[in-house]
């Protein structure tokens, strides 16, 4: 597999992420996506827990978010040739990625795993991102039979022009994981405006 510095990250962009996802229409019942308050936005450090040690590298095979139901298979994910963030195939709406060439999830550094919010049938693996809160627990099943555990910091929302790449995608010392889907404001032109971004960092692993 090829992977790159952690540093690297920071170039990818989540554009193509949102740009063909379609809001789900009165007519089927749906309403949009949760969107996370205020309150949610601003990790505490002085209530953050202690990050655990970092575990090997090895690729994940499956993302579990308990409190919003969350149980998903993980497909690689590269990036597109504008350099954007390659997504999920939108017809299977159980189904997230993670940037392979980057960090893999419970090792040292910044790793990433991203989804859609809906589909032209109804809600995706995400739609509920908007809904946690902090202290929420995210597991990652990686393909060496541990199970990297992880403590959600804060769930922001970003509009795409105030994205803040090195805030999400930058270098981190210790084991950290960021939640990405669709978010903010809605175009039927262009789609979903903006992101939701949740912020974990590595707790326990088993």
């Amino acid at each position: 597999m090829s992977r790159v510095g952690n540093t690297a990250i920071a170039t990818v962009s989540v554009v193509a992420l949102c740009s063909g996802v379609l809001l789900l229409r009165d007519p089927i019942g749906i309403h949009a996506p949760p969107q996370p308050s205020a309150a949610q936005a601003h990790a505490d450090p002085g209530g953050e827990r202690a990050a655990a040690p970092a575990l090997p590298p090895s690729p994940p095979d499956r993302i579990r978010i308990p409190s919003i139901r969350v149980n998903a298979p993980l497909t690689g994910l590269g990036l597109t040739s504008t350099g954007s963030l390659d997504v999920p195939p939108a017809g299977n709406k159980n189904l997230a990625g993670w940037y392979e060439a980057g960090t893999t999830p419970g090792e040292t550094g910044t790793a990433i795993v991203a989804g859609h919010v809906d589909n032209t049938e109804g809600p995706a693996v995400f739609y509920d991102l908007g809904a946690l809160r902090k202290g929420s627990a995210i597991e990652v099943d990686r393909r060496d039979g541990s199970v990297a555990l992880f403590t959600v910091d804060a769930i922001e929302v970003y509009e795409a022009k105030d994205f803040p790449d090195e805030k999400v995608y930058g270098a981190s010392k210790r084991p950290e994981l960021r939640v990405i889907t669709c978010g903010g404001g809605y175009s039927r032109s262009t789609g979903y405006q903006g992101n939701v971004v949740v912020f974990a960092h590595l707790t326990d692993s088993r």
